[in-house]
């Protein structure tokens, strides 16, 4: 098998025989792969959404940025150790190659996890709001994972088993994996015809997370408290992933489980289940309770208004990256030195005059 240009068709759509490049170009030397240009593209459109919105939400774009950095490198190391735990069989004899991740072998869950963690840890460092952080988040992770999977289309990867639907791609590459894993996947109850098409369910997970992205960006305004995105995003990734999943032949496995399917099957049900409850507990309450967003408080109102509001009482900080943060009693001092410059400023011309 050609390792850098591969031959795939849609036969069911007439689509002949098309070779896919795997290497867009060579830098000094080193090719550059359309998986590693896909994915930091996917990055920097999930990091600029993430920017243009972070007021809406009552999060100041310069401390969001920090966070984001961080999440971005947790969600990088933490995809590459999930896949690389569950594949270690491919990794033992060199461990080296672990760092190898032009060629694929990034999971989204271990992405997920990993940068959930670091951003944690930012939000706390940088005094960010975690929950309606991880709410703004959710639009530009479903985002990203829209445009991400197209990297898998390069890589000829992340494709299922037999499809008789007009949309079932073939190759040679996918005949030799299919060829490969016939009796690994026959234990696992998939039976496969390597001389078939198959289901593209890269395509059917792109699609899914766009779809996941418009809904996201149009019920932000409409939500009624800080975490309710994060949840509609984990039940409707999950619940998506969980039914493509099952169509894999490359799924990661422990023992007899798909593990994405079942982390995706238990977060969708976990997720629906807390929004369900949320709900119902703010039908019961009426008033300022039956909305609980922070960026609808004074304090989050400030972030959006630049004024950089803190509580009376709370530590007064100066934002390094923006430079302009002031507590409320430095900000009434502030006004106080200034009428009292001024009122010296009319004194003093009265006596000149």
């Amino acid at each position: 098998m050609d390792k850098i240009g591969q031959t795939i068709s849609f036969p069911g759509l007439g689509i002949g025989d098309f070779t896919v490049n795997r290497v867009a170009f060579t830098l000094f030397g080193q090719p550059i792969y359309w998986y590693g240009i896909i994915i930091a593209c996917a990055f920097l459109l999930a990091i600029g959404y993430i920017l243009k919105r972070a007021r809406t939400f009552g999060v100041d774009p310069d401390r969001a940025l920090d966070v984001v950095i961080g999440g971005v490198i947790g969600g990088v190391v933490g995809a590459r150790l999930y896949y690389v735990a569950f594949t270690w069989e491919n990794y033992a004899a060199n461990p080296l190659d672990i760092f190898n991740i032009r060629e694929g072998g990034l999971a989204i869950y271990g992405g997920i996890i990993g940068g959930l963690i670091v951003v944690i840890i930012m939000c706390r460092l940088r005094r960010v709001k975690l929950l309606p952080f991880i709410d703004l988040a959710a639009g530009g992770v479903i985002l990203g994972q829209a445009i991400g999977r197209w990297g898998n289309f390069f890589n000829v990867e992340a494709f299922g088993s037999n499809t008789t639907a007009p949309w079932g791609m073939a190759g040679p590459s996918i005949v030799a994996y299919l060829e490969a894993h016939k009796d690994i996947l026959a234990a696992q109850g998939v039976a496969v015809d390597p001389l078939l098409p198959v289901h593209p369910t890269f395509f059917y997970e792109s699609v899914w997370c766009l779809a996941g992205f418009v809904l996201i960006a149009l019920y932000t305004k409409r939500r009624r408290f800080d975490g309710e995105l994060t949840l509609i995003y984990a039940a409707w990734y999950g619940f998506g992933r969980a039914l493509i999943e099952g169509l894999r032949t490359d799924s990661l496995m422990w023992g007899n489980i798909r593990v994405s399917q079942a982390l995706a099957a238990a977060l969708t049900i976990a997720a629906a289940a807390v929004l369900v409850y949320v709900r119902a507990d703010m039908k019961r309450q009426s008033g300022e309770k039956a909305r609980r967003l922070y960026v609808d408080t004074e304090e989050g109102q400030s972030v959006v208004n630049g004024t950089f509001y803190k509580k009376p009482g709370a530590p007064a900080e100066t934002d390094d990256a923006a430079g302009k943060e002031l507590s409320a009693d430095s900000i009434k001092e502030k006004t106080d030195a200034e009428q009292t410059t001024e009122g010296e400023d009319a004194e003093d011309e009265s006596k000149a005059d």
